[in-house]
This record gives structure tokens, sequence and C-alpha cells, in this order.
């Protein structure tokens, strides 16, 4: 069974910042999806019990990117 979470991100802009999320999120072990909706911030994301959520979020901030409650 599949976790999910969805993320509010500030500091996305542009298409470049969709892809940025995507691959850094999508390459970690765990994680099945990610869909990144620029028009209102968030980013929803899919996973399994191999990852958590500190260990998404700090990849999301490792990107250049704040993530809210």
């Amino acid at each position: 069974m599949a976790n999910q979470v969805t993320l509010q991100v500030q500091g996305m802009s542009c298409g470049h910042c969709v892809k940025s999320i995507e691959n850094s999120v999508g390459a970690i072990n765990g994680v099945e999806t990610v869909n990144v909706q620029l028009n209102n911030g968030t980013v929803d994301i899919e996973f399994n019990n191999k990852v958590d959520v500190q260990e998404i979020t700090d990849t999301i901030e490792d990107q250049g990117y704040s993530v809210g409650a």
C-alpha cells in the first residue's frame, strides 16, 4: 500500500522547476509517482515504506525550493 503526501513548495516558477523536482524526487528509492502542480505550488507524491516525508522534503530543499506545511 502506497503512502501519499501533498507538499506546498515555494519558489517554483517554470517548467525547469517542475522537471527539477520531478527528476530529483522521482530518483529516490521508494517514490512511486511525483506530480508537480506549478499553478498552485504543490507536489503530490506517492511512496512506499522505503522512504519518509523528511527525505522527500530534504531532496526538494536541496534543489533550492522551500517546503511549507
